[in-house]
């Protein structure tokens, strides 16, 4: 019997009990039938998308592989952290912000409420539950997506689950990316990932390198400042640091609102104007601009502007040292490109994440497939019902977007085979009578 107690599946294995499978047929694990799509992750996308489905009144089942929601946000971020754009555009479809709110929630606000959200939409994930593969069977039209739940620490149940529409959520920041230094592992103090930063007190009165000059990178260095470290932050290529407000108004906003009226070559152009008014230039403190402006940079490129809470100032006063790339570690120390050699203490890497799909995913179904190939805003639909939420590049109101136009288009085509059941088993009946 299907064990997650969803009326939406059923299990395929247990209605056939002396079927003996073979080694890769499908029947070989606990075998459920999903009346709906598959969801994978259960962040702020795959809830988005289960919220919406829901007012939709199309059954689905999402598929977590922690032990909670929104684990990205709950485990593998560190403490100061708040929302770098107003609430109003980081909420998720169909429930806005509580009032009380501030217009940048604490991370721990978000949590509190994506938590509501999921109450509110009877959202109930499976959580502990990895999804090992998914592969789209042509023969019948149907995806196969094979998982291993955990239950306790030594047992786990492998489930097979096949659905006609699979949508992966499981976002851009799923795997967290660390890469290879030379001498590393002779450094004698501590190394951690941004990841795994919580807070600067451990680091108190310590020399430590952070190696990266995105928005983590520039967060957790202002964080350590605060705490009475010495941070240095590495910087090896051209970053646009904007302010987060322009005279109070988000300076998200104030883009969005200009890209309605004017072509985003100009909008970049006046931002970028008002940001050498407002922070003057960050090129001489080792904050090299690139060529494209932001906005454009992030269009073609996929790289987001450092939205700056606090650290630039820090920058500026000599607090954060900006240092160039690394050529390679030694005990208790750093040789920098320029020829220096830091003497530090820990190394934080804010060295981003990655997706993991790819790992799951199988290689021709990503290559026949492949999302990517639909620039921003169908980036959300592929083909054999395969459809993807998070991955526009356009943070959580982009992901918000595309859940609904995911939601809306499983919906239609749902509604449309479940007509077409309907008549299908009216037909029979008929003909049942007729013949009785």
């Amino acid at each position: 019997m299907c064990t997650n107690q969803n009326t939406n599946c059923v299990s395929i294995s247990s209605m056939l009990p002396n079927f003996t499978p073979k080694e890769d047929d499908m029947f070989s694990r606990r075998c459920i039938w999903v009346n709906g799509p598959v969801i994978v992750g259960a962040g702020p996308s795959g809830l988005a998308v289960a919220a919406s489905l829901k007012r939709q009144e199309v059954p689905y089942i999402i598929l977590e592989r922690a032990n909670c929601i929104a684990s990205l946000w709950q485990n593998r971020t560190y403490d100061r952290l708040k929302l770098h754009l107003p609430k109003q555009f980081c909420q998720l479809p169909n429930l806005p912000f509580p009032d009380d709110f501030p217009e940048y929630p604490t991370k721990y606000q978000f949590i509190q409420y994506l938590e509501s959200y999921a109450t509110h939409f009877d959202i109930q994930p499976k959580f502990n539950e990895t999804v090992q593969s998914a592969k789209y069977d042509k023969r019948f039209g149907l995806w196969r997506v094979k998982t291993v739940s955990r239950k306790g620490l030594l047992s786990s149940c492998e489930f097979e689950y096949i659905c006609r529409w699979l949508v992966v959520a499981t976002g851009e920041n799923a795997e967290k990316v660390v890469p290879e230094f030379e001498g590393l592992e002779d450094f004698c103090g501590d190394v951690l990932h941004a990841s795994d930063y919580k807070s600067g007190e451990m680091y108190r009165g310590k020399r430590v390198l952070v190696v990266g000059c995105g928005n983590s990178g520039m967060e957790v260095s202002l964080d350590l400042c605060n705490h009475d470290a010495s941070p240095s932050m590495v910087v090896r290529s051209s970053v646009h640091v904007l302010p987060r407000e322009i005279l109070g108004k988000s300076t998200f906003e104030i883009g969005v609102t200009m890209m309605k009226w004017m072509p985003v070559w100009l909008v970049d152009k006046t931002l970028l104007l008002l940001t050498r008014l407002s922070l003057g230039n960050t090129d001489k403190y080792g904050l090299k601009r690139p060529e494209l402006g932001p906005l454009e940079l992030k269009n073609t490129a996929g790289k987001t502007p450092v939205l700056d809470v606090g650290a630039f100032s820090k920058i500026k006063s000599g607090k954060i040292k900006i240092v160039p790339g690394i050529v390679k570690f030694g005990p208790g120390k750093a040789e920098l490109v320029d020829g220096r050699v830091l003497e530090i203490d820990s190394v934080v890497l804010a060295t981003g994440y990655r997706s993991n799909v790819p790992s799951w995913v199988k290689e021709n179904d990503l290559a026949e497939i492949g999302i990517e190939k639909n620039p921003f805003p169908k980036g959300w639909k592929g083909e054999a019902g395969l459809y993807a939420v998070g991955f526009t590049r356009r943070g959580l109101s982009g992901a918000s977007l595309d859940a609904i136009s995911v939601a809306h288009d499983i919906a239609n085509a749902w509604k449309e085979e479940t007509k077409q059941q309907i008549k299908y088993v009216a037909a029979r009946h008929r003909r049942c009578i007729s013949q009785f």
